[in-house]
Protein backbone atom coordinates (compact mmCIF):
# COMPACT_ATOMS: atom_id res chain seq x y z
CA UNK A 1 0.00 0.00 0.00
CA UNK A 2 1.19 3.67 -0.76
CA UNK A 3 0.52 6.51 0.93
CA UNK A 4 -1.24 9.01 -1.63
CA UNK A 5 0.82 11.93 -0.84
CA UNK A 6 3.19 11.04 -3.47
CA UNK A 7 0.51 10.76 -5.86
CA UNK A 8 -0.44 14.47 -6.52
CA UNK A 9 -0.34 15.16 -10.27
CA UNK A 10 2.34 17.23 -12.22
CA UNK A 11 1.44 20.67 -11.51
CA UNK A 12 -0.19 20.20 -8.13
CA UNK A 13 1.35 22.79 -5.37
CA UNK A 14 -0.08 20.77 -2.40
CA UNK A 15 0.55 17.30 -2.27
CA UNK A 16 -1.46 17.21 1.47
CA UNK A 17 -4.58 18.63 0.23
CA UNK A 18 -4.02 16.00 -3.03
CA UNK A 19 -3.85 13.40 -0.60
CA UNK A 20 -7.12 14.55 1.01
CA UNK A 21 -9.14 14.85 -2.03
CA UNK A 22 -7.78 11.17 -2.41
CA UNK A 23 -8.71 10.32 0.57
CA UNK A 24 -12.09 11.68 0.42
CA UNK A 25 -13.14 9.94 -2.98
CA UNK A 26 -12.34 6.32 -1.89
CA UNK A 27 -14.18 6.86 1.04
CA UNK A 28 -17.13 8.26 -0.61
CA UNK A 29 -17.42 5.73 -2.98
CA UNK A 30 -17.09 2.66 -0.43
CA UNK A 31 -19.80 4.63 1.97
CA UNK A 32 -22.06 4.42 -1.00
CA UNK A 33 -20.93 0.62 -1.87
CA UNK A 34 -22.35 0.05 1.71
CA UNK A 35 -19.25 0.59 4.31
CA UNK A 36 -18.68 0.90 7.91
CA UNK A 37 -15.54 2.79 9.14
CA UNK A 38 -14.24 1.86 11.69
CA UNK A 39 -12.10 4.20 13.69
CA UNK A 40 -8.81 3.27 16.14
CA UNK A 41 -7.37 5.56 17.86
CA UNK A 42 -5.46 3.96 20.97
CA UNK A 43 -3.29 6.64 22.57
CA UNK A 44 -5.82 9.32 21.32
CA UNK A 45 -9.22 8.06 21.92
CA UNK A 46 -11.03 11.64 21.94
CA UNK A 47 -10.12 12.01 18.53
CA UNK A 48 -11.37 8.72 17.82
CA UNK A 49 -14.74 9.25 19.24
CA UNK A 50 -14.74 12.71 17.68
CA UNK A 51 -14.22 11.41 13.81
CA UNK A 52 -16.91 8.87 14.20
CA UNK A 53 -19.72 11.61 15.47
CA UNK A 54 -18.40 13.61 12.91
CA UNK A 55 -19.32 11.06 10.22
CA UNK A 56 -22.36 9.83 12.06
CA UNK A 57 -24.30 12.79 12.91
CA UNK A 58 -25.35 14.95 9.85
CA UNK A 59 -24.83 18.43 11.23
CA UNK A 60 -25.83 20.04 8.14
CA UNK A 61 -29.18 20.22 6.87
CA UNK A 62 -29.35 17.09 3.97
CA UNK A 63 -26.35 15.76 4.81
CA UNK A 64 -26.39 12.19 4.97
CA UNK A 65 -25.47 9.94 8.32
CA UNK A 66 -22.51 8.04 7.03
CA UNK A 67 -21.91 4.96 9.39
CA UNK A 68 -18.63 4.83 11.45
CA UNK A 69 -18.06 3.18 14.76
CA UNK A 70 -15.37 4.02 16.96
CA UNK A 71 -13.37 0.92 18.54
CA UNK A 72 -11.82 1.92 22.21
CA UNK A 73 -7.89 0.83 22.70
CA UNK A 74 -7.65 -3.00 23.54
CA UNK A 75 -7.09 -6.09 20.58
CA UNK A 76 -8.07 -3.75 17.90
CA UNK A 77 -6.27 -6.62 15.58
CA UNK A 78 -8.82 -8.84 16.89
CA UNK A 79 -11.80 -6.71 17.23
CA UNK A 80 -11.37 -5.38 13.19
CA UNK A 81 -11.12 -8.64 12.51
CA UNK A 82 -14.06 -9.65 13.85
CA UNK A 83 -16.41 -6.83 12.76
CA UNK A 84 -15.41 -5.66 9.75
CA UNK A 85 -16.55 -6.61 6.21
CA UNK A 86 -14.77 -6.19 2.65
CA UNK A 87 -15.30 -2.87 1.62
CA UNK A 88 -15.08 -1.64 4.77
CA UNK A 89 -13.15 1.95 6.27
CA UNK A 90 -9.80 1.97 8.47
CA UNK A 91 -9.77 5.13 9.67
CA UNK A 92 -6.32 5.52 12.28
CA UNK A 93 -4.91 8.14 14.15
CA UNK A 94 -1.84 8.04 15.48
CA UNK A 95 1.71 8.62 14.91
CA UNK A 96 4.90 7.08 13.48
CA UNK A 97 5.75 4.25 16.07
CA UNK A 98 2.41 3.38 16.93
CA UNK A 99 2.66 0.02 17.46
CA UNK A 100 -1.65 -0.87 17.61
CA UNK A 101 -2.06 1.43 14.73
CA UNK A 102 0.81 -0.34 12.81
CA UNK A 103 -0.58 -4.03 13.74
CA UNK A 104 -3.91 -3.53 12.50
CA UNK A 105 -3.45 -1.22 9.31
CA UNK A 106 -0.51 -3.50 7.89
CA UNK A 107 -3.72 -6.42 7.88
CA UNK A 108 -6.31 -4.44 6.11
CA UNK A 109 -5.43 -5.06 2.81
CA UNK A 110 -5.71 -8.57 3.72
CA UNK A 111 -8.71 -8.27 4.92
CA UNK A 112 -10.14 -6.17 2.19
CA UNK A 113 -10.23 -2.51 3.80
CA UNK A 114 -9.64 0.58 2.40
CA UNK A 115 -7.21 2.46 4.99
CA UNK A 116 -7.01 6.16 5.96
CA UNK A 117 -4.12 6.72 8.25
CA UNK A 118 -3.76 10.54 10.21
CA UNK A 119 -0.97 11.63 12.08
CA UNK A 120 2.25 13.87 12.86
CA UNK A 121 5.66 13.72 13.40
CA UNK A 122 8.07 11.23 11.48
CA UNK A 123 6.14 9.29 8.48
CA UNK A 124 5.52 5.73 9.17
CA UNK A 125 8.78 3.59 7.72
CA UNK A 126 6.94 0.33 7.23
CA UNK A 127 4.01 -0.84 5.24
CA UNK A 128 1.53 2.30 5.22
CA UNK A 129 -1.93 2.90 4.78
CA UNK A 130 -3.69 3.37 1.23
CA UNK A 131 -4.27 7.13 2.50
CA UNK A 132 -1.60 9.17 4.55
CA UNK A 133 -3.14 12.11 5.84
CA UNK A 134 -0.12 13.91 7.91
CA UNK A 135 0.75 17.04 10.14
CA UNK A 136 4.58 17.57 8.86
CA UNK A 137 6.82 19.72 11.31
CA UNK A 138 5.42 18.85 14.51
CA UNK A 139 5.54 16.09 16.99
CA UNK A 140 2.00 13.84 17.00
CA UNK A 141 1.24 15.32 20.90
CA UNK A 142 1.85 19.18 19.29
CA UNK A 143 -0.62 18.11 16.44
CA UNK A 144 -3.71 16.52 18.77
CA UNK A 145 -3.52 19.38 21.15
CA UNK A 146 -3.25 21.71 18.50
CA UNK A 147 -6.51 21.54 16.58
CA UNK A 148 -4.13 20.13 13.21
CA UNK A 149 -5.81 16.66 13.30
CA UNK A 150 -8.92 18.28 13.72
CA UNK A 151 -8.69 20.33 10.65
CA UNK A 152 -7.70 17.42 9.25
CA UNK A 153 -10.70 15.09 9.63
CA UNK A 154 -13.13 18.09 9.48
CA UNK A 155 -12.05 18.59 5.67
CA UNK A 156 -12.19 14.83 5.26
CA UNK A 157 -15.82 14.68 6.04
CA UNK A 158 -16.38 17.95 4.37
CA UNK A 159 -15.06 16.85 1.29
CA UNK A 160 -16.39 13.37 1.50
CA UNK A 161 -19.73 14.86 1.20
CA UNK A 162 -18.82 17.21 -1.95
CA UNK A 163 -18.36 13.99 -4.27
CA UNK A 164 -21.78 12.81 -2.74
CA UNK A 165 -23.10 15.88 -4.37
CA UNK A 166 -21.54 14.77 -7.55
CA UNK A 167 -22.76 11.49 -8.39
CA UNK A 168 -20.89 10.84 -11.45
CA UNK A 169 -17.70 10.72 -8.94
CA UNK A 170 -18.70 7.81 -7.03
CA UNK A 171 -18.74 4.96 -10.17
CA UNK A 172 -15.75 3.03 -9.84
CA UNK A 173 -13.54 1.67 -12.48
CA UNK A 174 -14.15 -1.86 -13.37
CA UNK A 175 -11.43 -4.09 -11.99
CA UNK A 176 -10.05 -7.52 -13.48
CA UNK A 177 -11.65 -10.50 -11.11
CA UNK A 178 -10.17 -13.38 -13.62
CA UNK A 179 -8.08 -16.03 -12.18
CA UNK A 180 -5.35 -14.80 -14.11
CA UNK A 181 -4.76 -11.15 -15.50
CA UNK A 182 -2.14 -10.99 -17.68
CA UNK A 183 -2.05 -7.30 -16.87
CA UNK A 184 -1.65 -7.30 -13.13
CA UNK A 185 0.80 -10.34 -13.71
CA UNK A 186 -0.35 -11.77 -10.35
CA UNK A 187 1.80 -9.79 -8.38
CA UNK A 188 2.08 -10.89 -4.62
CA UNK A 189 -1.13 -10.35 -2.53
CA UNK A 190 -1.06 -9.76 0.81
CA UNK A 191 -3.02 -12.83 2.92
CA UNK A 192 -3.59 -13.92 6.23
CA UNK A 193 -3.65 -17.72 6.93
CA UNK A 194 -6.90 -18.48 8.77
CA UNK A 195 -6.34 -22.21 9.28
CA UNK A 196 -3.76 -24.57 7.69
CA UNK A 197 -5.02 -28.14 6.82
CA UNK A 198 -2.38 -29.86 7.04
CA UNK A 199 2.28 -29.32 5.91
CA UNK A 200 0.74 -27.80 2.71
CA UNK A 201 -1.79 -26.47 2.36
CA UNK A 202 -3.59 -23.84 4.06
CA UNK A 203 -7.22 -21.20 4.23
CA UNK A 204 -6.19 -17.53 3.79
CA UNK A 205 -8.01 -14.58 3.60
CA UNK A 206 -6.43 -12.14 0.63
CA UNK A 207 -8.35 -8.79 -0.57
CA UNK A 208 -11.35 -9.73 1.73
CA UNK A 209 -11.77 -13.42 -0.16
CA UNK A 210 -11.12 -16.71 1.18
CA UNK A 211 -8.93 -18.92 -0.51
CA UNK A 212 -6.63 -21.80 -0.27
CA UNK A 213 -3.16 -21.95 -1.35
CA UNK A 214 0.15 -23.74 -1.13
CA UNK A 215 2.23 -22.89 1.68
CA UNK A 216 4.99 -25.51 1.92
CA UNK A 217 7.41 -22.48 1.34
CA UNK A 218 6.52 -21.09 4.68
CA UNK A 219 8.21 -22.17 7.65
CA UNK A 220 5.86 -23.68 9.85
CA UNK A 221 2.90 -22.01 8.69
CA UNK A 222 0.77 -20.36 11.23
CA UNK A 223 -2.97 -18.86 11.42
CA UNK A 224 -2.77 -15.13 11.90
CA UNK A 225 0.62 -14.82 10.01
CA UNK A 226 1.08 -12.43 7.11
CA UNK A 227 2.22 -13.78 3.72
CA UNK A 228 2.63 -12.96 0.51
CA UNK A 229 0.14 -15.25 -2.21
CA UNK A 230 1.47 -15.38 -5.67
CA UNK A 231 -0.32 -17.60 -8.48
CA UNK A 232 -1.66 -19.97 -5.37
CA UNK A 233 1.28 -19.87 -3.45
CA UNK A 234 2.93 -18.66 -0.38
CA UNK A 235 6.07 -17.41 -1.34
CA UNK A 236 7.07 -15.68 1.80
CA UNK A 237 5.98 -14.88 5.33
CA UNK A 238 6.06 -11.10 6.19
CA UNK A 239 7.67 -9.98 9.37
CA UNK A 240 5.55 -7.55 11.36
CA UNK A 241 7.61 -5.29 13.33
CA UNK A 242 8.28 -5.33 17.15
Amino acid sequence: MMSTEAAAPEGATDAAAWGLALASLAMARRFAAGATMWCVAPRWPAHGSHVAVEFVHPVIVGKRALPAVHLEAGELVGAVRLLSCPGDILLAIGGSGDAAVEAVVRRCEAWGLTTVWIGAGPHPSGPGADHLIWVDGVDMARAARSGELVLRYHLLWELTHVVFEHPGLLTTEQQCRDDVCIACSDEGRLAEITSVHDGNRAEVVAEGNVETVDVSLVDQARPGDLVLVHAGVAITRVEEAR
